[in-house]
């Protein structure tokens, strides 16, 4: 995941400007590099063992670089675009943006799996011993878990219910087992779905001993790791969860990206709040005082919903693709910084 830096030194083919410097000089300077750059000493331990001043060896140094002896080349995995993430994370004010090659199928493809694997990479940097970490229901969350190969013990909490409780263990209450094993921590799972028919039935489930246990854990969670969906078929699952009446009333009202079943329209300004009163998930203001909240989406088909979600201040970091950062970077004017984490709808 870092970047690393990469120190080239030849003496033997330094270019056609470094011959200019005698055999004496490119020996002496090619050694005082290779100190300096690969083996890590100073200066003036450079100049002590050179029997010259440190002011000798800063210039020798800095001839070096002209002169194109010493070559230095930051490099990141093939698979990261640098230029792009540094761009996204500065226009969203986003504490980390990770953007990963896109896949040639990018078009049918929301979420590609490399998506996950690079965000198991980002989490194992992010999440500390005694921290408390919550995973929304979502591909790109699963994946993710699927991934990972290292945490500190922490304890995983699930923060929504599920697409289909027919499916959990295959689905997110996996994905919480599975963090909580690599951490060795301990997993509070929702066996529940995440829509309910009414609000009641809700409500009692939420009061279920097994789920009010997980819901405690809802204000102490330090990293949530969340799934981004578009307004459209098979692209989010709460669209898929409700009736063509349900879903024609909400798309009045601007639908244009759900996350963790609250709906947002394309300001970031979240809207059909009383379909939270009917879903097992945590509050959108309990989110937005999550410290870190990292989102894993990408995709053409799913980029206009990432820029309403970002807009919305929840989220503070993101995992995506170059085919979702290419619309991001367009997309609109300048959204207020995520890190002031207001709402846009300034309740």
């Amino acid at each position: 995941m870092n970047s690393s830096e990469e120190i080239a030194v030849s003496g033997m083919s330094a270019g056609r400007s470094a011959m200019r410097m005698g055999p004496a000089e490119l020996v002496q300077a090619a050694a005082m590099a290779r100190r300096f750059y690969l083996e890590g000493k100073s200066k003036i331990q450079i100049a002590e063992e050179f029997g010259v001043s440190r002011f000798k060896v800063a210039r020798v140094l800095e001839t070096a670089l002209e002169r194109d002896l010493v070559r230095i080349e930051i490099r990141v995995p093939a698979e990261l675009d640098a230029e792009r993430s540094d761009a996204l994370r500065a226009r969203y004010g986003l504490r980390h943006a990770v953007v990963v090659e896109s896949p040639a199928d990018v078009e049918e493809s929301p979420d590609p799996e490399n998506l996950g694997e690079v965000a198991a990479d980002l989490l194992g940097e992010l999440v500390n011993e005694g921290d408390v970490l919550g995973l929304a229901w979502g591909r790109s969350t699963i994946h993710m878990a699927a991934a990972l190969d290292r945490l500190p013990p922490c304890t995983v909490v699930q923060l929504t219910g599920v697409y289909d409780a027919g499916t959990a263990e295959r689905g997110s209450v996996e994905a919480v087992r599975r963090a909580a094993q690599v951490s060795g921590g301990d997993a509070h799972p929702i066996y529940a779905p995440m829509l309910l028919p009414d609000v009641a039935t809700a409500e009692a489930l939420r009061h279920q001993t097994g789920i009010a246990r997980a819901f405690e854990y809802f204000d102490k969670v330090t990293v949530a790791c969340v799934s981004i969906g578009s307004w459209e078929p098979g692209i989010s699952t709460v669209h898929d969860m409700l009736t063509e009446e349900e879903r024609a009333h909400y798309s009045t009202l601007g639908v244009a990206a759900e996350m963790s079943a609250h709906l947002f329209d394309s300001d970031g300004r979240r809207v059909g709040r009383d379909l939270g009163e009917r879903c097992i998930t945590v509050k959108a203001d309990q989110l937005r005082r999550v410290p870190e909240v990292v989102a894993i989406a990408g995709g053409q088909r799913k980029a206009a919903a990432i820029d309403a979600v970002l807009r919305s201040g929840l989220v503070t970091s993101l995992v995506t693709d170059t085919s979702a950062a290419d619309y991001l970077m367009a997309a609109g004017p300048n959204p207020k910084p995520a890190l002031n984490r207001t709402d846009p709808d300034g309740i």
